[in-house]
């Protein structure tokens, strides 16, 4: 029998006679610590209920959620994804209508604050949305929120919520409080909100690493997708803190103790293991950090164990460095996985392993004979060495302190990195070990020995090469620097160029970007042009990530933080500098050149040394430190530019009094003004105040503090991108600024749908950021479908994708079958805006070509051939479609030209000065377009409220234009002088001016001939309500066919029964004639009854009718004018079409099919 635990915690409310199990414990402490946790989450809440019954409620609904909780962490791990989780994400799907592709990565027990109620349910992460399901007490809650809409996640305890996370959207801030584990949760929350900014910065759709090594022991119920994002975390935790390469992947990490020969000690740490490196950082900050490459390693081999040193391990190195580790807890294990790292290492040893760390540079003669393209000859530090000869005395006391730590912790990249390092790097790099140092500590070394002839390829590559990244590298070539003599002369330009040029070619997603030409010439004045450019890879890619992108998004993230930082160190200063409005324009100066642009170049040079070997944490300290030291006088500034000339004099002035080299003129120098002289600040003294006042910043909190910044940066570049958008399409289009937001909002979700949903990455790929803003997000024939079936005001039930397709087609000018925003409004704008005429072009224009697919009919040649001989009989161009020779002249263009600004530019100006389509020129329709399009009207109207008076109105109509097109055929073909006058006019002029009202006069008469069919159809029509939407649908069907007349429009049936036939049916029976009376063209009924004879079976390929004519036909019905003339709401259809994203479930095939696409 089971014993009863010791000590619980009962729930019991004073009117029950029953009480509930809430917690358990075998001791005080266990049971002390449950009491705890109620405590801090679970009864401060309860006084928000208003009876006991509630309370019990929600009381068992949480302890049982958390059990489930802990149930599920301790089920045994037997398949990649356990039972229990299969069962929760099989849920998540259904409950939410997620597809298939949509994974799960965790979910948690927790409440969601609806006001002032929590809500008990679950909170379901999954790779794309935050999902939260609860039922409780009779109320169902359902969230779904995607991350890429998140723009804040916050964990804070207030004196409402217990400590809970905030998640905030652009329209909502929600609250979810009393998790298990708070902190896991949130974390994860951070990195699905990361790879969705990542999305939006720079595509990068989540992919899952299929690669990961299978867990040693039996997990608790983890998904594989939980342990990659795990995994993933790790991995850019390790490369961060060691400088590793972006591709290198942790393997696993143990506790440890290393001897440091140099205090003689072991000191306490962690060892990190990857497939190339092996790692060491103590648990002191400061006390050592170690880096050793797999490619340098000689030996690895267990030493005896003691009771002194239990279980050591010795490796060796090729530079005769031996490292002592101990305390391993599993040392075979890890020296097998070494071992067999070690074999995967390239025994080859990559060009550059051979060169010792001695750049003190020789003769420079003595390496001028090397030929110039294997890029041997460090070009621009043979200029820096020419030009300046070293002070001896202060550079080879700095040397010396270096040569000394040398000797003691180890030179290459296997150097023991301490305090005392740190120390040296402030005091200032000697000038013949900067290129060294600044390599071995920005990890670059690294990548260029791993990649050898790796530059030399990219150059010979990008010799010749021209596009918009070299046209701007090429302008400012000569501003780098330019009072530098290293780059006043072509060698020194040539060979910025081409590093500059080199690293355009590596990563076109940066291509070149102002700023990097001033880093870039400072960095070849201490390293070879290969050297340069890896120092520029590990800049750009890894230690400013996102700096030098089109938007400097990286930039401003920092700048984020340098505002926080400035709101916590220097709060009286904080609101000062908001009000100017500076912080913003001095970051972005200071972080991007690292002060090289607002400093003299000694004194800069000093900040990248100590930037190098502490990354960005350093240059905010720095710049804390000059807000600091100006503080007083900032204060009484009272605008940007009083506070900017502060500033910049003060940078002017920071002297590097131990500089070898005599002064650079600095481009700042004109803003030292005045007669007092200016006061000099000594750069080592700014830098040793920043470390004493600000030194205690960590690189952990900053990256921190860089997730969240990253959210609010990136969501509001993209609020600014679509506000451009929206601004320069709103001129043309009959949308107001709000429904424009509201569907750019709906068309840049349905893109990014594609992006996560689809099966393929294409809807990824297709996204260039170097494109305007209008250009970057384009949707396919697809995804049009699916919003125009949600948001057209024209529904036609299963007609509607067929409508869509052709609208794609016509709003596709360039045949890339892809549209941007604004064509897609364009085309919403024509059926929702405007009169009637307008919105019957739209229409008239969906059933000729190229909208009308020659395969949606069979008889579609002999109709384009029909267009085809109209335009070289009559010689009237106009009769083309004119999106058809817009887009034949686009992609002729577009094909010689090369897609750069000024095609754009070319684009832009063509589009400002379009031509007001006129109705006249439309061109003819033919009888076989005709049918489609009344196919189409037939569709439209069968959900309407008044449908039956529209079919009456649309019959009486179609019938009407059927017997015009009759006569207009036989009235140009008849071999009279006049018809031949007619026709002669008519080829100059679609339609002219004379026959618009004959054709009107012609309409009447006909409508006058048939009174009494009109009557019968009416009574026809109200006695079979049911009998006319019969008829209607097989009209709708028949026309599909292609090879009937209008006779056999109508079924068999409806021909036997004559008082079933509407007008359309009566007329098509009949034929008409032309008599000529007088110069007036008048229509008359005929007795002959040879018209289905004539037509036979086929299209007939004569008949054709004008836009004016239906137009003016379509005038003559009230209920067709009500019906166009209606206006429509978009923005109820966009909420509605944002209800149904939320339950796209996979209850229809149709629409799962659509999504997952």
């Amino acid at each position: 029998i089971a014993r009863v635990a010791p000590y619980r915690i009962l729930h019991q409310t004073q009117d029950s006679q029953v009480y509930w199990a809430v917690a358990c414990g075998s001791s005080r402490k266990e049971i002390t610590k449950h009491w705890e946790w109620l405590e801090n989450n679970l009864l401060q809440t309860l006084s928000i209920f208003d009876n006991e019954e509630d309370i019990t409620t929600f009381v068992k609904g949480k302890i049982h959620g958390i059990i489930a909780e802990e149930n599920k962490n301790e089920q045994p791990q037997s398949e990649e994804d356990p039972g229990k989780f299969k069962e929760a994400e099989l849920k998540m799907r259904k409950q939410f209508g997620m597809p298939e592709v949509e994974k799960l990565v965790n979910y948690y027990s927790c409440s969601y604050w609806k006001g002032r109620v929590p809500r008990q349910g679950w909170l379901y992460l999954t790779v794309n949305h935050l999902c939260f399901y609860s039922f409780l007490l009779g109320k169902e809650v359902t969230l779904v929120i995607q991350w890429v809409d998140v723009t804040q996640l916050e964990k804070n305890a207030t004196l409402l919520f217990p400590e809970c996370i905030k998640v905030s959207t652009r329209d909502s801030e929600l609250y979810f409080s009393m998790f298990l584990n708070i902190n896991e949760t949130f974390k994860l929350m951070e990195q699905l909100a990361n790879i969705a900014m990542r999305q939006l910065l720079d595509n990068e759709t989540f992919l899952q690493d299929k690669s990961l090594p299978k867990p040693r022991r039996p997990l608790k119920n983890i998904s594989a997708l939980k342990r990659d994002l795990d995994a993933r975390a790790k991995n850019e935790c390790y490369r961060a803190t060691f400088r590793l390469p972006k591709d290198e992947c942790l393997d696993g990490h143990t506790d440890c103790t290393l001897w440091t020969p140099f205090n003689k000690m072991h000191i306490p740490g962690q060892m990190f293991v990857s497939n190339n490196y092996i790692c060491f950082a103590s648990r002191a900050e400061e006390a050592c950090h170690l880096i050793i490459p797999l490619r340098e390693v000689t030996i690895v081999e267990k030493a005896d164990s003691s009771s002194v040193l239990p279980s050591p391990l010795s490796i060796s190195t090729k530079s005769k460095m031996t490292f002592f580790f101990a305390n391993l807890k599993d040392r075979d294990f890890l020296v097998q996985r070494i071992s067999d790292f070690l074999q995967r290492t390239p025994s080859k040893k990559p060009c550059g392993i051979d060169r010792e760390w001695k750049w003190n540079v020789a003769d420079p003669s003595s390496e001028s004979n090397v030929p110039y393209s294997v890029f041997a000859v460090p070009v621009t530090s043979q200029c820096w060495l020419a030009v300046f000869v070293p002070m001896k005395a202060k550079e080879k006391m700095k040397e010396e302190s270096w040569n000394i730590h040398f000797f003691e912790y180890g030179r290459g990249m296997c150097m023991y990195r301490t305090a005392k390092t740190r120390e040296l790097v402030q005091k200032g790099i000697p000038e013949n070990l900067r290129g060294e140092l600044w390599l071995l500590f920005s990890g670059a070394w690294n990548e260029m020995v791993t990649h050898p002839g790796y530059y030399a390829d990219l150059v010979e590559k990008s010799m010749g090469k021209y596009n918009l990244a070299t046209e701007e590298i090429e302008r400012d070539l000569h501003r780098s620097m330019p009072e530098h003599p290293a780059f006043q002369n072509e060698l020194g330009i040539a060979a910025l160029r081409r590093v500059l040029t080199a690293y355009a070619f590596r990563n076109p997603t940066i291509g070149y970007c102002q700023a990097m030409n001033i880093v870039t010439s400072v960095l070849l004045l201490y390293c070879n042009e290969e050297e340069a450019f890896w120092l520029l890879v590990a800049l750009c890619e890894r230690m400013l990530p996102d700096y030098y992108n089109t938007r400097v998004v990286g930039a401003l993230v920092d700048q984020g933080i340098f505002e926080e930082l400035t709101r916590e160190y220097l709060p009286q200063l904080s609101e000062k500098m908001q009000d100017l409005g500076v912080i913003s324009t001095i970051s972005l100066s200071w972080f991007l050149t690292l002060f090289l642009s607002v400093m003299p170049f000694e004194s800069a040079v000093v900040i990248v040394d100590c930037f190098f070997y502490e990354g960005i944490k350093f240059i905010l300290q720095v710049s804390l430190a000059i807000l600091d030291a100006n503080m007083e006088k900032l204060l009484q500034c009272c605008d940007e530019g009083e506070a900017m000339t502060i500033l910049g004099r003060y940078l002017d002035n920071v002297v590097n009094r131990q500089s070898v080299s005599p002064p650079i003129p600095h481009l700042h120098a004109l803003l030292t003004s005045g007669d007092d002289p200016p006061l000099e600040i000594d750069i080592f003294e700014l830098i040793k105040t920043s470390y004493e006042k600000f030194g205690n910043l960590k690189a952990d909190d900053i990256e921190q503090m860089r997730f969240k910044q990253r959210l609010k940066v990136i969501q509001s570049l993209e609020d600014t991108a679509k506000k451009s958008v929206v601004r320069a399409v709103s001129g043309d289009i009959g949308f107001s600024m709000e429904e424009l937001e509201e569907l750019y909002v709906v068309f840049k979700a349905k893109y990014l749908m594609s992006c996560y949903w689809g099966n393929n990455r294409a809807a990824a790929a297709r996204r260039d950021q170097s494109l305007p803003y209008l250009e970057q997000y384009r949707i396919d024939m697809e995804q049009f479908t699916e919003l125009f079936i949600s948001l057209t005001p024209w529904a036609c039930g299963a007609h509607t994708p067929v409508l869509a397709a052709r609208l794609f087609r016509l709003l596709d000018d360039n045949r890339d079958s892809l549209i941007n925003f604004k064509e897609f409004v364009t085309g919403m704008s024509g059926m929702y805006h405007g009169d009637l005429t307008e919105k019957l072009k739209v229409l008239y224009k969906l059933h000729l070509p190229p909208a009308l697919n020659p395969e949606e009919t069979e008889s579609a040649l002999e109709a384009t051939s029909y267009f085809t001989e109209d335009v070289t009989t009559e010689g009237n161009a106009t009769l083309l479609p004119l999106p058809l020779m817009a887009c034949s002249c686009l992609a002729e263009e577009k094909g010689t030209s090369p897609q750069d600004y000024r095609y754009y530019l070319r684009m832009w100006a063509k589009e400002k000065e379009n031509k007001k389509e006129t109705i006249k020129d439309l061109p003819k329709m033919s009888q076989e377009q005709f049918i489609e399009l009344c196919k189409t009207l037939y569709n439209m109207f069968s959900e309407d409220p008044v449908e039956q008076e529209l079919y009456h109105a649309i019959a009486t109509v179609a019938s009407l234009l059927l017997r015009i097109g009759e006569v207009g055929k036989k009235f140009s073909n008849r071999p009279t002088r006049k018809s031949e006058d007619c026709k002669a006019n008519n080829s100059q002029d679609p339609v002219s001016e004379e026959e618009s009202p004959t054709s009107e006069q012609s309409q009447n008469s006909a409508v006058e001939q048939q009174p009494q069919a009109d009557h019968e159809d009416k009574a026809s029509i109200d006695a079979q309500p049911e009998k006319t939407q019969q008829e209607n649908q097989t009209l709708g069907d028949g026309s599909g066919e292609g090879q009937s007349s209008p006779l056999q429009l109508l079924s068999d049936d409806e021909t036997k029964d004559d008082m079933s036939m509407s007008s359309y049916s009566m007329v098509s029976t009949g034929s008409l004639q032309c008599e000529d009376i007088a110069d007036d063209t008048v229509l008359v009924g005929c007795e002959g009854s040879g018209a289905a004879a004539r037509y036979g079976s086929t299209i007939d390929t004569d008949w054709s009718i004008s836009f004016e004519q239906i137009l003016a036909s379509m005038l003559t019905e009230t209920a067709l004018v009500n019906y166009f003339e209606k206006k429509v709401n978009i923005l109820q259809k966009i909420k509605d079409q944002k209800k149904i994203e939320r339950q796209f479930s996979s209850s229809s095939d149709y629409e799962l099919s659509s999504v997952s696409g």
